[in-house]
């Protein structure tokens, strides 16, 4: 992966899994919106046709008459830095746009598209030259935290996915009493990971129960010694309390046992072996199941080890538990440094005296 790409490796903080959302554009004559956020890859059947032209899986436009240029408005999932947008533009070979942009805003509560038109808007994408028919990557050297983005077209076209990688930077606001300390909307990620040849164990720490199988994590059968494992970073450190392992949806390929550890890098090294400690022994766990254990004594943590033996697949992992002094203290600082100053301005105004 070159450098330029390496934004890649962030998730997608518009992806209608974290809970993003279209909330306007301008024109969806021929394809609606809310595909430019579905996770899932553009598809393309050459004989589909409606009453408006070509079925397209993406945003499309009507042609422009005049020099204007057309806008989509989207609603983080999560919040957080962005480090690059792909303006995937799969399969609009004639009629894609030949420029785009992006602008971002940082908001609070949630407002409306009308009341968005006010807000202070900052370009993070200059207009920028796009090819048809590809996946095009623009890096974001930005370090502010955004809760929106808007994706502008010139003039007009179709547009199959926007990506917006990033990391999430979660309001400490809502980091109180026992949470999911390893939740992607938190803003807990995936370090490392044995395999992932069906599917990325990064899905297992998204928002809501799995719908298939499709939407864990799935590693290739193990013919060898050994065992899969993954690692995670999580959103906040604190003290895990009890653990959700979901093996729903997977009947002939969970596996036979599962195996937590933790560390807390800020006492140790993540690189140490012997400075993970085993927080739920190797535990029997069974296919299509949600499992609950408690994590009695479970030390303060801010990595978590998951091994699967020999190999199987999850559809969810949940480590609820209460963020610690530091680990709030942290979040808040990541939190206020990233807000943009309009946004601090704000909240220092509603602060009481």
């Amino acid at each position: 992966m070159s450098a330029a790409a390496d934004f890649l490796l962030f998730p997608d903080l518009a992806s209608r899994a974290l809970g993003g959302s279209v909330s306007a554009a301008n024109d969806e004559l021929f394809a609606q919106r809310e595909n430019l956020i579905k996770p899932t890859a553009p598809f393309f059947d050459p004989s589909e046709f409606g009453h408006k032209g070509k079925v397209y899986d993406g945003w499309e436009t009507r042609r422009r008459r005049d020099d204007g240029h057309d806008w989509a408005l989207v609603r983080l999932g999560a919040a957080g830095v962005v480090h690059g947008v792909v303006v995937d533009t799969a399969f609009f070979r004639g009629n894609y746009p030949p420029f785009v942009s992006v602008e971002a805003a940082s908001v609070e509560g949630y407002p409306s598209a009308e009341e968005l038109s006010t807000a202070q808007w900052h370009t993070i994408v200059e207009k920028s030259p796009a090819d048809g028919d590809t996946a095009n990557l623009y890096p974001v050297t930005d370090t502010r935290r955004w809760t929106h983005v808007r994706l502008s077209i010139y003039p007009d076209g179709g547009v199959a996915r926007l990506r917006v990688h990033g990391e999430v930077v979660p309001d400490p606001r809502f980091l109180t009493g026992t949470v999911d300390l390893l939740a992607a909307e938190h803003g807990g990620r995936l370090v490392e990971c044995s395999d992932a040849f069906y599917a990325s164990p990064a899905n297992i720490i998204l928002p809501g129960r799995a719908r298939n199988m499709g939407e864990g994590w799935e590693n290739s059968r193990r013919r060898g010694g050994g065992n899969d494992h993954a690692t995670f970073a999580l959103a906040v450190a604190g003290v895990p309390r009890h653990v959700e392992v979901d093996t729903s949806y997977y009947v002939g390929n969970a596996p036979g046992w599962v195996r937590l550890s933790t560390v807390d890098d800020r006492v140790a090294d993540v690189a140490d072996p012997s400075a993970w400690a085993e927080v739920l022994p190797r535990t029997a766990v069974q296919p299509d199941t949600r499992h609950l254990f408690l994590l009695d004594g479970a030390p303060a943590a801010t990595h978590l080890r998951l091994d699967v033996y020999p190999d199987g697949g999850l559809s969810r992992l949940r480590l609820f538990g209460d963020p610690d002094e530091r680990g709030r203290a942290d979040a808040r600082a990541a939190w206020w440094d990233a807000l943009p100053a309009e946004h601090r301005a704000l909240l220092a105004e509603q602060a009481p005296a």
